[in-house]
């Protein structure tokens, strides 16, 4: 996906562009607060740089930082993004539930964030489902054919 970018800017280019992206939406929104955006921007250069430096460092959190992770620290992300998403849709469910009980009409974010989460849920299993890797062992195991010897 970026692979124009070297892989020590990945995270630090990702990380910059949200940042912008931040302190722009407190630029348009005005007002008294738009010196925030100002904020946003030397916040968001200082953590590049350290996200820059980190990647080149030999650690755990280095390869992180610079997109070299191995199996391992890529099976701890997976399963901490797994924990995030089950919470996120435990705790939408539970607010929805509330917002129901008491006839609210706040409960429509927890069931905008609901939905993501449920569908972002169906998306992963269509994506990385096992329907086309090749039929299971027990599949054709039950038909088996004998060799014709022809002479």
């Amino acid at each position: 996906m970026m692979t124009f970018i070297p892989p020590r800017l990945r995270k630090p280019a990702v990380y910059v562009l949200a940042g912008l992206l931040f302190a722009a939406a407190w630029l348009v929104q005005g007002g008294h607060l738009w010196f925030v955006s100002i904020m946003a921007v030397i916040g968001t250069a200082a953590g590049a740089v350290r996200l820059y430096r980190l990647g080149g460092t030999d650690t755990d959190e280095g390869a992180r930082a610079g997109s070299r992770t191995d199996e391992r620290q890529q099976l701890v992300s997976l399963r901490s993004r797994a924990l995030a998403c089950n919470l996120a849709a435990a705790t939408s469910f539970l607010g929805l539930t509330a917002a129901i009980a008491v006839k609210a009409a706040w409960g429509w974010p927890f069931l905008v964030t609901f939905l993501i989460t449920g569908y972002g849920y169906l998306l992963g299993l269509g994506n990385y489902g096992v329907a086309e890797e090749g039929t299971p062992d027990d599949e054709d195991a039950g038909s088996q054919t004998r060799p014709s010897v022809s002479s």
